[in-house]
């Protein structure tokens, strides 16, 4: 039996940024395949000599990747939608906190985000939800 469900997906992102978008659900989807030691040195990588994100960059960031990508805005897309949402900061100088991990309330479930100043971005579950196992902050943090 199927259960009936809607995938939210913003609209109104305008041509060049969902394009860029675009790119970046592409190159998201290729990071997804590594094992995560070397995911970890690639976001290591990719965030040197970035500022940190601010929490409207990183959501609009957010939004433009769901509405480039189906499968990013839908249930299942948290790695590649965290790590496209990541990039696209990225494109424009800035980066988010990277974050992978697991729910902290059962039952179990494996998780990826962004984050800004310890706050969720697009998440609609409080700040404390998830358990941090994996995370990728800017440079210039103290978290990082």
């Amino acid at each position: 039996m199927t259960t009936p469900s809607a995938i939210n997906r913003p609209t109104g992102v305008p041509f060049g940024r969902r394009a860029a978008a675009t790119f970046a659900v592409a190159v998201a989807h290729l990071l997804a395949l590594l094992p995560p030691h070397r995911l970890r040195k690639v976001l290591s990588l990719l965030r040197r000599g970035a500022a940190p994100a601010t929490f409207q960059h990183a959501e609009d960031a957010r939004n433009a990747v769901c509405a480039a990508s189906l499968a990013c805005a839908g249930p299942r897309g948290c790695l590649p939608r965290s790590l496209a949402t990541a990039l696209l900061c990225r494109l424009s100088g800035a980066w988010p906190t990277w974050c992978a991990g697991a729910r902290t309330a059962p039952p179990f479930g494996a998780h990826a985000w962004v984050e800004v100043d310890g706050h969720l971005v697009g998440e609609e579950v409080p700040d404390d939800y998830f358990s941090r196992l994996v995370v990728i902050a800017p440079r210039s943090s103290s978290t990082g």
